[in-house]
């Protein structure tokens, strides 16, 4: 099927001078390998995502030359699928519902880091005695024991103890809504995605998305994690720490700053479609038998 790489902002704001170096990577490493972009609006976490902002997002992906080879899609329109997704891991025996309140694992789990990941115990796995006559409040996939490798195209070889580190993780939230492993998972493999690339925070999603696609027969596409750009304080750039919108008054040189970001060099184009084919050309990644689209 050849390469099919994608874009899969969440609406909760504008896209940031971060998001736009996730864009503009994701856009030039399918461009490089001759393959398809895409764009997929996650906004599956409705109570995060104003209405009206994917469609400013989408209009700045525009205003940057970003166009996706097909109409975007939204996660909030696929809410079927991720239903047929988790109905066929729970007839599997690879998904159980969980009836324990966020409090009562930080109970169980006692002092953790700062940030730190909110480790699962098992508590209501079915060979623990499962929801002990609770109502049901959410839904877990069982995650096996074991390292798990992968391979990242930037980052190298990467290992993760899953069911040690962070535990059996939620699918469907007690909220009602679905979570973003599994959404994401779901998604990846209806577009025939190959190919992910995104910025490194997201690199450890990696192995519980690894887990479901093979939970769910789904094939394990290559994972690309770009640099991030960092505020003032060191901290990641994102909208929750105040993130300004990217200035489009000049899309060419939001395009460049990102360009720097990625390890590009310096590209003499003075306008915006000829950037982005000299930037294609210069990715670094670019396989060297395979002329950019």
């Amino acid at each position: 099927m050849g390469y099919v790489g994608r874009f899969a902002p969440s609406p909760t704001g504008p896209l940031h001078a971060g998001s736009v170096v996730a864009a503009l990577g994701s856009w030039l490493d399918a461009r490089a390998h001759g393959g398809r972009w895409l764009v997929r609006i996650e906004d599956v976490d409705t109570p995060r995502c104003p209405p009206g902002t994917d469609r400013v997002v989408l209009g700045q992906l525009s205003a940057l030359g970003l166009l996706p080879d097909e109409p975007p899609i939204w996660q909030t329109q696929r809410t079927a699928h991720y239903e047929d997704a988790l109905n066929r891991l729970v007839a599997a025996g690879q998904a159980f519902a969980c009836a324990c309140t966020r409090k009562q694992l930080m109970a169980a789990q006692g002092p953790r880091e700062r940030h730190g990941e909110l480790v699962y115990p098992g508590t209501c796995r079915p060979e623990n005695g499962g929801l002990r006559g609770q109502a049901a409040r959410a839904w877990r996939l069982r995650v096996p024991g074991g390292e798990l490798h992968w391979q990242d195209r930037a980052l190298g070889p990467q290992g993760q103890d899953v069911a040690r580190e962070v535990g059996d993780f939620v699918l469907k939230r007690a909220d009602g809504l679905w979570a973003y492993q599994l959404a994401v998972v779901v998604d990846d493999g209806a577009q025939g995605v190959s190919h992910v690339v995104r910025g490194a925070d997201l690199a450890d999603n990696t192995p519980r998305q690894i887990l479901l696609q093979r939970a769910l027969g789904l094939p394990q596409p290559q994972y690309l994690h770009l640099p991030l750009v960092l505020a003032d304080d060191g901290q990641k750039l994102s909208k929750q720490n105040g993130a300004a919108a990217v200035d489009l008054q000049d899309p060419l040189a939001a395009l460049q700053a990102a360009g720097r970001v990625l390890g590009l060099p310096a590209l003499p184009a003075q306008a915006l479609p000829e950037w982005l084919a000299q930037a294609a050309r210069a990715w670094p990644l670019r396989p060297k038998d395979n002329p950019p689209l």
